[in-house]
């Protein structure tokens, strides 16, 4: 995994409606990167909603959210309408931007293992530096806690 102090890896991958996005596009801009694992199930479904619900406070304080699975564009777009999620989700199908950021691995679950993402969190400041990784994220109740970090910091 990347660490705290690290500059964001430059990456180009699609959002929910097909166009490419860059990292580049978020330098001088605060943002929250968050890693899930798939979209529809509970627990992204939870993180997806808290964010959505939130979202009006991160942008009155300036802070863009940029939610990465490795789900396809379609996917997206219908989890998009269904939580009406008005922030970008970004369709990361080769794993490369969760391979960078080194939240790809392997993972249990009920006794089986598999590769899958790690759900993560990432804060950038306006630098495009890391300044707080949240490793192992629990989904309720995590958006008011990056929130919180980011209005601690200013």
């Amino acid at each position: 995994m990347i660490s705290e102090g690290d500059a964001v890896p430059k990456f180009e991958i699609n959002d929910s409606d097909g166009n490419k996005i860059k990292s580049s596009e978020f330098k001088g801009k605060k943002h929250v990167i968050y890693f899930y694992p798939k979209d529809f199930t509970p627990g992204c479904t939870t993180e997806a909603d808290e964010f959505s619900k939130d979202y009006k406070k991160f942008q009155k304080e300036g802070i863009e959210i940029i939610g990465v699975s490795p789900d396809d564009v379609d996917s997206h777009k219908k989890f998009c309408e269904k939580m009406e999620i008005k922030y970008l989700l970004l369709s990361d199908v080769d794993k490369e931007v969760s391979k960078m950021f080194g939240v790809w691995g392997k993972k249990k679950f009920m006794g089986r293992e598999y590769m899958g993402v790690m759900r993560s969190t990432f804060l950038v400041n306006e630098k495009g530096k890391i300044f707080k990784i949240y490793p192992k994220v629990k989904p309720a109740g995590h958006s008011k806690q990056v929130l919180q970090n980011f209005l601690n910091l200013n």
